[in-house]
């Protein structure tokens, strides 16, 4: 199982996220600007790897380089590829692992609540965003499939 976990940063606030292959969220975790990426990848990752024993393979963005992926293999027993940008990219290129993240992070900012950063509580931003993926997850579960012939 392939997970991604990217951070997203609006006024003053990072959004830890952790997704499947697919898209779907795993874990979400809010913290202020000035809170270290790989302090709060130590935290997040933990709780993820209880939560999903079969986690083997982490993708991560740039960000969350040095001693988070000797940690994961050691601590956690999760191998973690950091998908980095090659010096020879011109422009705005997404990565081919990190579009899921930001495919994720679109879809969070149809939630008009999302857009803008309203709660005082990092808890109560990611009640918002599990709310969303909620909302999201079951739309698609709902969703008329075309019949195959």
């Amino acid at each position: 199982m392939k997970d991604t976990l990217v951070r997203a940063q609006d006024n003053g606030r990072k959004r830890h996220v952790v997704v499947d292959t697919l898209g779907l969220l795993l874990a979400v975790m809010g913290t202020a600007a000035d809170t270290g990426d790989r302090l709060a990848a130590h935290v997040l990752l933990r709780q993820v790897a209880d939560a999903h024993h079969q986690l083997a393979l982490v993708w991560a963005d740039g960000g969350y380089t040095g001693s988070l992926i000797e940690y994961c293999l050691t601590v956690l027993g999760l191998v973690v590829g950091i998908v980095k940008r090659s010096d020879d990219m011109r422009g705005f290129v997404v990565l081919p692992k990190r579009w899921i993240v930001e495919r994720l992070f679109a879809h969070l900012m149809r939630s008009r609540r999302l857009v803008r950063d309203f709660e005082r509580r990092t808890s109560s931003a990611e009640s918002m965003i599990y709310w969303s993926m909620t909302m999201l997850m079951t739309r698609r579960l709902v969703r008329p499939h075309p019949r195959r012939a």
